[in-house]
């Protein structure tokens, strides 16, 4: 395992699993799969309505709770609720999250953000971040916070490599943290020459050369899956490193291509979405 250190001195594996679009069942049997495998960063998020079943499988590890580092979000129509951390919390079974996000720049995010501060502050959370924001967003954030973002959530994958705002993000003591990783199951991205290259020469498959080229570009990777050998093989990254020269290669693919664009309308429809956390299984 290789770990990422926070601002705060906080060490956040490289490599986790995410539950997103996992129904609670697929959810549960999915975390367990994955700590047993030897992962220990484990991220979900009220949006998912599948925090519960996170935390029925963190319990029934058999793992320490301070062995886990688990990672939510707070979802926008939860921002101005007083006691949204407190009721996530509720929900995961847990009496800190080791990592709480902003899930989308949308709604009243700066009332979510001081919640989320409260909080930390409370020791509720041991470190704060957002999803999705750009650089103005985290500007704006960086202005006006008491505590800062530590993570940023964001598509990168090998087409859009988001050299820039890594750059941003490394001189405000931020570090970055992939969805997407391996570019929303697009075969032409998973079939590109590089991969099946070394592949061949480390005797990997292209997923995993792909996750081992964001770990040493410094992107925490959180592929998600319910197929037990897909967990297994994603964490299989420890073992081999690229050259120098092969990273190079791979950096080369960026288009600045993205999967995943917000739009205001999107963000207008996410404060409305009001996810059914309570009928959760």
């Amino acid at each position: 395992m290789e770990f990422a250190t926070l601002y705060n001195g906080l060490q956040m594996p490289m490599a986790g699993i995410g539950t997103y679009l996992l129904t609670p069942d697929e959810a549960e049997a999915s975390v367990l799969s994955a700590l047993e495998c030897g992962y220990r960063l484990i991220d979900t998020a009220n949006a998912y309505v599948n925090e519960r079943a996170v935390g029925r499988a963190m319990r029934g590890s058999g793992l320490l709770r301070e062995e886990i580092f688990l990672e939510t979000k707070l979802w926008p129509s939860f921002y101005e609720q007083e006691d949204a951390v407190d009721k996530t919390l509720q929900r995961l079974g847990t009496d800190y999250i080791d990592l709480l996000l902003i899930h989308q720049p949308a709604g009243n995010y700066v009332a979510g953000y001081r919640q989320m501060e409260r909080a930390f502050q409370q020791g509720k959370v041991k470190a704060i971040g957002l999803s999705n924001f750009n650089q103005e967003q985290i500007q704006e954030i960086l202005g006006l916070c008491e505590v800062k973002p530590a993570v940023l959530q964001t598509e990168v994958h090998p087409y859009y490599q988001e050299t820039q705002l890594k750059q941003f993000l490394a001189r405000e003591g931020m570090v970055i943290q992939s969805w997407y990783p391996l570019g929303h199951g697009d075969r032409a991205l998973l079939e590109e020459p590089v991969f099946t290259q070394l592949g061949k020469k480390y005797g990997k498959s292209n997923a995993q050369v792909i996750l081992r080229w964001h770990i040493q570009a410094g992107n925490i990777v959180i592929p998600g899956s319910k197929n037990p050998d897909h967990i297994r093989d994603n964490f299989a990254l420890f073992d081999f490193a690229l050259t120098d020269e092969e990273m190079a290669q791979i950096a080369a693919l960026d288009k600045h291509a993205r999967y995943y664009t917000s739009t205001p309308e999107m963000l207008r429809r996410y404060v409305e979405m009001v996810p059914d956390v309570d009928g959760q299984k």
